[in-house]
């Protein structure tokens, strides 16, 4: 009996070893967890674990399912689908009978989420924490989609902080979610590093219209990173139009914009037409072209007294006296050809050399001017006072390209200042509002000014309030056509569709 007895205690022992190992391969049942807040928890950028965990830590009932799809396969891991209902689902999104979070995946990889779509669903407070907890864990996500999710203004400015943490989030569509405080132009922030933003069907007004068109820029800020803008099937005027016209006047980032399906009329398509050819500046506009001037000349002198500040670096004969102005180098341009000759020199005191200074001076005040001062850089003395000079002119520079009131090809004429337009916009969808005849001809005129440097590639007016044969708009098309690179025949259809192509 004791033999028997030994082999049924060896026998439990090797069963239950074996059921201990299986239970550790197997990895810590959800009962099994260390228990953890919302807040201590570590996403580890897969969607299918994170939303789920996260919901269950702020004791969600009905925690919305996850779908998954790659580009290349169209089979999906959702639980309790299979792949002829999924695809169903995403094809007919608004009759979902239950919430799904649709994930896009670049591969198999479960950790390389790229596009992520809440669509014909009700967004609550606590899917938004949710989504501001996960979404800087997904380093992939390119694309964040909301169709008609009912999203409420704070729920807006809470996302819009947490896409300023996802690095490499560019595009996001916003469709189908009136906001009552017309919050949308947070997106378009100075900030923002979106370069695709999509505001269909949001019933956004003149107010609307007026914060976006501030977004895009004023005298003293603009947003540099957004190329496309799709404002279709909104509720945006003339004012509106008039509001975005002046947002579009200072900014030089805009590739594509898409108003079609507005209520804009002849009033609001002037304005429009009107920052496509040359136009004017306001007095404001005038005023802060000065100040950006002033700025320029002063940032060019502190260049001057910093090199200043290195002269135990420099040979005494380069040295800048701190009273020497800026008319006194301009006046002298002698002697130059000598100066590579003083290099090798010992440093000799500027009593000494009088002439010296003068001949530094000149040698620097080229810069504020930012033209032809690469070559003359190179006789400059010292590597560390050539790379100050260069720096200097490269900032100066990028300002000028920056800031169109700094644009080289201003005009004046009749005590006004002509800027040369906007010819940064290539694409303007206008399809779909109430633009007459009357407004034709002020489009055409802006479009032949543009024959140099950029410009409209793309124009579409269709389905407004002229007939199709009137003489302007033919010449309109006609000029189109000899711009468009792809001359396709297909832009009416995408415009009838508000995708602002």
């Amino acid at each position: 009996m004791s033999r028997k007895k030994h082999a049924k205690d060896k026998t439990e022992k090797t069963s239950a070893g074996v059921e201990e190992g299986a239970s550790k391969n197997a990895g810590p049942t959800p009962n099994e967890t260390p228990a953890q807040t919302f807040d201590e928890y570590q996403c580890s950028g897969n969607v299918e674990i994170d939303f789920p965990g996260l919901c269950a830590l702020l004791d969600m009932k009905d925690i919305p399912a996850v779908s998954t799809k790659q580009p290349d396969s169209s089979n999906t891991e959702a639980e309790g689908e299979n792949t002829e209902d999924s695809q169903s689902q995403i094809k007919a999104a608004p009759s979902w009978p239950k919430p799904c979070l649709q994930v896009e995946l670049e591969n198999e990889d479960p950790f390389n989420t790229t596009s992520m779509k809440v669509s014909g669903w009700k967004v609550e407070e606590q899917i938004t924490r949710v989504l501001n907890k996960m979404l800087p864990s997904l380093s992939k996500l390119q694309s964040l989609q909301f169709w008609q999710a009912g999203l409420t203004d704070r729920m807006l400015i809470s996302l819009m902080n947490t896409i300023s943490l996802c690095s490499n989030l560019r595009v996001v569509t916003l469709e189908g979610n009136p906001l009552p405080e017309q919050s949308y132009h947070l997106l378009l922030s100075e900030e923002s590093v979106l370069t695709h933003l999509s505001l269909r069907n949001n019933r956004i007004g003149d107010e609307g219209a007026r914060l976006i068109g501030s977004a895009l820029s004023t005298t003293r800020s603009a947003n540099k990173n957004l190329c496309s803008l799709n404002l279709a099937f909104n509720c945006i005027g003339d004012v509106g139009a008039a509001h975005i016209a002046q947002g579009l006047r200072l900014n030089r980032a805009l590739l594509f914009l898409s108003l079609s399906n507005n209520q804009i009329g002849d009033s609001g398509a002037a304005h429009l037409a009107a920052i496509l050819g040359e136009f004017a500046l306001t007095h404001e506009e005038v005023v802060e072209r000065r100040k950006l001037l002033l700025e320029r000349m002063q940032s060019s002198s502190l260049g001057i007294d910093a090199d200043q500040s290195s002269a135990d670096q420099l040979p005494s004969d380069l040295s800048v006296p701190s009273g020497t102005s800026q008319s006194k180098g301009e006046n002298k341009s002698t002697s130059k050809k000598r100066e590579p000759a003083k290099k090798d020199e010992k440093p000799l005191a500027s009593k000494e050399n009088p002439k010296s200074n003068k001949k530094s001076t000149d040698l620097k005040v080229p810069q504020s001017k930012g033209g032809k001062s690469g070559g003359k850089q190179k006789q400059i003395s010292t590597q560390e006072q050539d790379t100050s000079s260069t720096a200097l002119n490269e900032q100066l520079e990028s300002v000028e390209i920056v800031n169109p009131l700094l644009d080289q090809s201003v005009q004046h004429r009749d005590g006004q200042i002509f800027l040369p337009g906007n010819t940064t916009l290539t694409s303007l969808n206008l399809s779909g509002n109430r633009i007459t005849e009357q407004s034709l001809p002020l489009f055409l005129s802006s479009l032949q000014m543009q024959t140099e440097g950029g410009g409209l590639l793309r124009l579409c007016l269709q389905r407004n309030l002229f007939p199709p044969e009137c003489e302007s708009y033919v010449m309109i098309n006609e000029l189109m056509e000899l711009r468009d690179p792809l001359n396709e025949n297909s832009s009416e259809q995408r415009e009838e569709e508000g995708q602002g192509a």
